[in-house]
């Protein structure tokens, strides 16, 4: 397509008269701008976090409304595609679209930054700047998934960096500065790696271009794209994040509160492996069929790895950060399996752990407002003075799980036939993975019910016995994250059919490749 298509033809060709994508995604933007108008501290903080359910609810029964009523599932192609010049001489272009791999998670990005600000019910201090911050992130996230231009995907990519850091670094626990200052030294020196690998890509053909759809029918073979690979992946498995990258991580969860945890679990680890899929898959199949086994064995050290540092946490939310490890280790497994079950099982997995990991880190922060505390010793006995979130704690950790009825359980089980069903793997090879893999299966159950048991069962701490349950608002997020695990733990066709035609398509598309490899390599022999 010509760069210089104007947006309102190339929205036509596309069968979009509108450009839903830029409203979803600029709309939380906009509230952003509002916010130094509102009277905050001191006067009213209740206006600024208002403004802010009001436009994040606007923008996901938007985002809702157009996907269900302008994008087709059984459509493995880009869709509500916007293509417009934005600055030319740097190549820069308003390129927007939505396929299989991006629509489902922009629906759960929406959710996500709804609840968090709900759940940031009690903030009121610097408000304007706290719910400013939470509307520009949304923005930023949606952006990163619906970008189809490199330089705007890497501008959104570094925009949410700003809002993250300073919502650990102001509204943050004790040692926030070094958190947050570890979050940014960590992320943004991996940006360098993507940047120099996207530009590399943009330049290695007969004609400069960052318009992703075209990079991806680009072949990069051979040592060059191999290198390409590497940078994104290690680029990209920061933010995953993939051991031993992921120190950042129990540190950022153990120092921010509870809403922006639910956005760093929720939503940021997933931006690393949508970008793994839509970059280190789609644009280098050649490079990735070669590299694939790798990624498994990273996926298998993830798993084990996050599982046993768990056990060695005493703070909730540093033991559900090691989780966290543990499960993106799933994804990685996934992406590697190369076929389309295992693709397939990869998606439904950031979307369960986007899910489930909201909802844990949501009820921890409903305890921690009432205990002061995430010490697991210091607490103890709180189920029987809070029994309902003590029922929501059990429940989202038996999802995480991967309960048989839960969303965990059905993407867990969908990587392990991708896996098992890929040819391509030798025998011994797919036998090791599933015996490693499972140890992590064997292992979570074991750190997350101890957990609860010494958190809810433990000796009853008299400091604690007269703390208060969740409230109706507190029910309502809770509600919100847990009943979509539910659904699609019983019926994951209304996950699976969002993105089912793009991941086989992909598939299709790794499987010809890896065919033309077996090619060259008998025409050497």
């Amino acid at each position: 397509m010509d760069a210089n298509l104007p947006l309102s033809a190339a929205s036509s060709l596309f069968g979009s008269s509108f450009p839903w994508l830029s409203l979803i995604a600029l709309l939380p933007a906009g509230g952003a701008l509002l916010m130094p108008f509102l009277p905050g501290d001191g006067t009213d903080p209740r206006g600024p976090r208002t403004v802010a359910l009001v436009v994040l609810l606007a923008d996901l029964l938007l985002m809702l409304w157009v996907f269900s009523q302008e994008y087709d599932g059984g459509t493995s192609g880009l869709q509500l595609v916007e293509r417009l010049p934005w600055v030319p001489l740097l190549g820069l272009e308003w390129s927007l679209g939505a396929d299989g791999l991006s629509t489902p998670l922009v629906v759960l990005s929406g959710l996500v930054t709804l609840l968090a600000v709900a759940a940031s019910w009690n903030i009121n201090r610097k408000t304007q700047l706290y719910f400013g911050l939470l509307l520009l992130q949304a923005s930023a996230q949606s952006l990163v998934f619906l970008s189809q231009d490199f330089l705007l995907f890497f501008l959104a990519w570094e925009l949410e960096l700003v809002p993250v850091y300073l919502l650990i670094a102001i509204w943050g626990g004790q040692a926030r500065q070094y958190a947050a200052t570890k979050f940014i030294l960590y992320t943004a020196t991996a940006s360098l790696l993507i940047l120099i690998s996207g530009l590399a890509l943009a330049l290695g053909g007969d004609t400069f271009t960052l318009n992703l759809q075209e990079l991806s029918q680009r072949s990069y073979a051979g040592s060059f794209g191999i290198l390409c690979y590497l940078g994104f992946l290690v680029g990209f498995g920061v933010k995953l994040p993939i051991f031993p990258l992921h120190t950042w991580l129990p540190d950022a969860h153990g120092e921010a509160n509870a809403p922006v945890s639910m956005l760093l679990a929720g939503v940021l680890l997933k931006m690393g492996g949508y970008a793994l899929l839509r970059f280190n898959v789609q644009m280098l199949p050649d490079a990735h069929v070669v590299l694939a086994p790798a990624l498994i064995v990273l996926g298998i050290v993830n798993i084990i790895y996050g599982a046993l540092n768990a056990f060695a946490q005493d703070n909730v939310k540093r033991r559900i950060a090691c989780s966290s490890v543990s499960h993106m280790g799933f994804v990685l497994l996934g992406i590697g399996a190369v076929d389309s079950l295992g693709l397939s099982g990869a998606m439904l997995q950031m979307i369960s752990h986007g899910l489930i990991a909201a909802a844990m880190f949501f009820v921890t922060g409903v305890f921690y407002e009432r205990t002061k505390t995430l010490s697991i010793p210091n607490m103890g006995g709180l189920a029987k003075v809070l029994p309902i979130t003590f029922a929501f704690f059990l429940t989202s950790s038996l999802a995480s799980l991967a309960l048989p009825g839960m969303s965990g359980f059905i993407s867990e089980i969908t990587i392990f036939l991708g896996v098992t069903s890929n040819a391509g793997f030798t025998t011994g090879f797919r036998v090791i993975t599933v015996l490693l893999a499972a140890i992590g299966l064997v292992l979570t159950p074991i750190y997350l019910l101890s957990m609860c048991r010494r958190v809810f069962f433990g000796p009853r701490i008299p400091a604690l016995a007269v703390v208060g349950d969740m409230n109706p608002r507190e029910l309502v997020i809770g509600l919100s994250l847990l009943v979509p695990t539910l659904v699609i733990g019983f019926w994951p066709r209304v996950a699976i059919d969002i993105y089912e035609a793009s991941t086989t398509a992909l598939a299709g598309d790794l499987a010809s490749h890896a065919q033309i490899a077996l090619g060259r390599i008998s025409a050497l022999g």
